[in-house]
């Protein structure tokens, strides 16, 4: 079965729910290298969005 690819809004939302268990420092040893994969892929894919919405953004203004 196939991941849902999550809207920029959710991924922010699970980047910021990280972000709080650093900070609280809920996480353990063992779950912070599979926290920042996470962190890194949820980025990657904002960015991803933001760059393509430019994109297209540009288009329609030329």
């Amino acid at each position: 079965m196939a991941k849902k690819e999550l809207t920029y809004a959710e991924a922010m939302a699970e980047i910021e729910k990280i972000l709080g268990r650093l900070r609280s420092e809920e996480m353990n040893v063992d779950g912070l290298a599979a926290e920042v994969k996470r962190a890194t892929e949820l980025i990657a894919s904002c960015k991803a969005r933001l760059r393509k919405a430019e994109a297209d953004v540009n288009k329609v203004l030329e």
